[in-house]
């Protein structure tokens, strides 16, 4: 595994880091004692960031990664997880969002709780583009100074933020008082949008976390979660690349892994996953070669979705319905 200083955070993090988002069933159910042996399994293999958040599987993602970590000595990984955005349990379309600094202090009390730490290495304000961005100004306005004060009393170490419109990534970028930034879904085969925030988180030494290179679920060849926006079409899109990567003896998930991970001008590409076995393969495709001339063909097969920005509330809004 090697290593690269994650921007103004100070932390030489993994190239490779784990997201616990899978230990909360988001995309499927898992057994807990697997979800905490491929914690362990990624450790083991060198990777030394993790992510959560409250918000994964309505508390119950940090509460097994804390059971993942109870033996683990703390400084052997690093830690972050996310405030402003809390699941219950049911999953997506049940979410509370508060940017205050009440609840922010709360909530992170809450999460240092279940994760059986007492401090956290970076915090993501999450999500406040959701409810159809009737909270972004509470995120700025009150958010992130609470972060700030935070960093300042030493509960943690550096603030960050996890949304996902290009638009508002351009302002937090050069508004928002970040160490870090995690984006989704922004450098995969179906979006490399995440380019344009490049220079100016190096003008600012802005650490930048590519996250979900699967798209979500969407290039992974298996089922679609039903909170997902994308339409029937779209979906049909997706199924069609696995399809022909599949005649090709190949894997589109594999393809999804290695473009985002390879060559990728980040400091750490986080994949989630509660299956061992999948650890293990991820970094296995991790150091074999990317097939230029599949990528290509994928490429046009997906070409009507390419950089497509995806209303995460429709599709919340959707499973209310």
């Amino acid at each position: 595994m090697d290593y690269q200083v994650l921007g103004n955070t100070g932390l030489n993090v993994s190239r490779l880091s784990y997201g616990a988002s899978a230990l909360g069933s988001v995309f499927r159910t898992i057994d807990e004692g697997e979800g905490i042996r491929a914690v362990h399994a990624a450790l083991d293999a060198g990777i030394n960031y993790i992510d959560v958040a409250p918000a994964y599987g309505g508390t119950v993602a940090e509460s097994v990664l804390g059971k993942a970590l109870r033996d683990v000595p703390r400084d052997r990984y690093f830690l972050s997880t996310k405030a402003g955005k809390y699941t219950a349990p049911g999953g997506y379309g049940t979410d509370e969002l508060d940017y205050s600094e009440a609840r922010i202090r709360a909530g992170l009390e809450e999460s240092m709780d279940r994760l059986g730490v007492d401090y956290l290495d970076i915090v993501h304000l999450h999500d406040f583009e959701y409810q159809h961005f009737s909270l972004t100004e509470s995120a700025f306005e009150e958010g992130f100074p609470t972060l700030v004060k935070l960093k300042e009393e030493g509960v943690i170490g550096a603030v960050s933020a996890g949304i996902y419109p290009m638009d508002l990534w351009q302002r937090v970028v050069a508004e928002a008082p970040v160490d870090a930034i995690l984006l989704h879904n922004h450098y995969c085969l179906s979006d490399t949008r995440g380019l344009e925030l490049v220079d100016g988180c190096k003008a600012r030494n802005i650490g930048m976390i590519n996250a979900s290179p699967f798209a979500s679920g969407l290039l992974t060849g298996g089922p679609i979660a039903d909170w997902h926006p994308a339409g029937e079409a779209e979906r049909s899109l997706f199924g069609q690349a696995a399809d022909y990567c599949e005649k090709q003896g190949a894997s589109l998930a594999k393809l999804a892994f290695q473009f985002s991970c390879q060559d990728a001008p980040f400091q750490t590409t986080m994949f989630s996953s509660s299956r061992t076995s999948s650890v293990e393969r991820n970094l296995a495709w991790r150091e074999e070669p990317l097939d230029q001339a599949l990528l290509a063909e994928v490429l046009k097969i997906l070409k009507p979705v390419i950089d497509k920005q995806w209303d995460y509330d429709a599709g919340i809004d959707r499973l209310k319905d």
